[in-house]
């Protein structure tokens, strides 16, 4: 009995998979459906092939979840190969044609002979809440940030000199909208009137905001056609935006409430411009285990912000952006790295140095998110909080 090398090509009803030994010759290719039983069915006829088995899928979630839990409880190496790395070696592969089982050889074959590929691990329950959420809430956000693009859409049609004066990501102007939406009905209300409707439902600073409202109320006294029933869309729509807020904000506290139980959040919530929910997300998007990447230079990789070389003949120096990177790690650095410039000097010292030498600014943001990335590592390493002076340099 010898190695063999197994690919599933993952699917929402069925996976393909083609088991291989080491010569590359095909021992297996069977098409199972999606459920436990069938699964472990293909688990054990696998396992009787040879004495050790090598695993390799192209998803890490959603469809593939039963099939990557079933494996890792039976403590079977699995590797993960994204959708492009498959694409791109099925080309040195003989024949055009495409299908599933062409897509499972093509990973197993290269899970058989590659050594760099990413390992799949379990998350404790922590990590796995916390990515659940965290996908939840960009879901929600992301509806939010649609629905005022056609609430303002909306309001443009029937009240441009209100849509330019309100912050519609504000809760005031929003339960404004709730209740008034033509300048008609505002300059009916008035100032004070209205002022008072705002109080009563808890608006901030009212008096301002229902005095921006009636001046631009008394600029227009032209109605516009649609105006009744676009009106009532604009009604609808801030409604709609203030239960997503409601959500957020649900989801936000649910969020930093299963955060907290992860031992490092201590840790990384010291460190300036990484909160609650940008913490969270950077345990979602790397798992928290810190030993699957090595060093800092993978992480930084993996996050997006390590420039990748493109030299060529006598070109040399030549740096890019990397392609293949994780796009919600790379967020998190990146946001992470603009909240420290506002809220700590020496990421702002260091942006500003980074400006100086001739770098936009996203290329000096980057930088110092390249920079920070080192910074959270040795944190993690060592498990111990962010100090603007490190323990090595008040011992020397």
């Amino acid at each position: 009995m010898a190695a063999i090398w197994a690919g599933i090509d993952a699917g929402k009803t069925h996976h393909h998979c083609v088991a291989i030994d080491e010569s590359g010759r095909r021992l297996l290719s069977r098409r199972v459906a999606n459920d436990e039983p069938e699964l472990l069915e293909l688990l054990a006829d696998v396992l009787a092939l040879g004495d050790e088995v090598n695993w390799g899928i192209d998803l890490a979630d959603g469809g593939a979840a039963l099939a990557i839990a079933i494996l890792l409880n039976h403590d079977q190496p699995l590797h993960y190969l994204s959708g492009r790395a498959i694409h791109r070696a099925s080309e040195s592969y003989r024949g055009e044609g495409k299908t599933d089982a062409k897509d499972a050889a093509v990973i197993a074959d290269q899970v058989r002979v590659r050594l760099d590929l990413h390992p799949l691990r379990a998350d404790d329950d922590t990590i796995t809440d916390l990515k659940i959420l965290t996908g939840r809430r960009m879901d929600l956000v992301a509806d939010r940030t649609r629905t005022v693009n056609r609430l303002r859409a909306q309001l443009t049609g029937v009240f441009p000199g209100l849509e330019r004066a309100l912050d519609l990501t504000n809760t005031g102007p929003l339960t404004l909208l709730t209740g008034y939406q033509t300048p008609a009905a505002i300059r009916r209300i008035g100032t004070k009137r209205l002022e008072t409707w705002l109080r009563n439902r808890h608006v901030v600073r009212a008096d301002r905001l229902a005095e921006i409202a009636v001046q631009a109320a008394d600029r227009q006294h032209t109605s516009l056609p649609g105006e009744k029933l676009a009106a009532q869309l604009v009604h609808t729509l801030a409604r709609e935006v203030m239960g997503l807020n409601q959500q957020v904000a649900e989801l936000d506290k649910a969020i930093e409430a299963r955060f907290r139980d992860h031992h490092g959040f201590e840790v990384i919530t010291s460190m300036p411009g990484l909160g609650v929910i940008l913490g969270a997300e950077f345990l979602a998007a790397t798992g928290g285990d810190m030993t699957a990447f090595g060093t800092a230079d993978r992480l930084a990789g993996f996050g997006g912000v390590a420039p990748v070389p493109r030299d060529s003949g006598k070109i040399s120096g030549n740096l890019r952006r990397p392609q293949r990177h994780n796009r919600c790690l790379q967020r998190v650095f990146y946001i992470s790295a603009l909240f420290s410039i506002r809220h700590c000097d020496e990421s702002r010292q260091f942006y500003d140095r980074k400006r100086a030498e001739g770098k936009r600014h996203t290329q000096a943001v980057l930088a110092l998110a390249r920079r920070r990335v080192n910074v959270l590592w040795a944190l993690l390493r060592d498990g111990r909080c962010y100090e603007l002076t490190p323990p090595s340099a008040l011992a020397a």
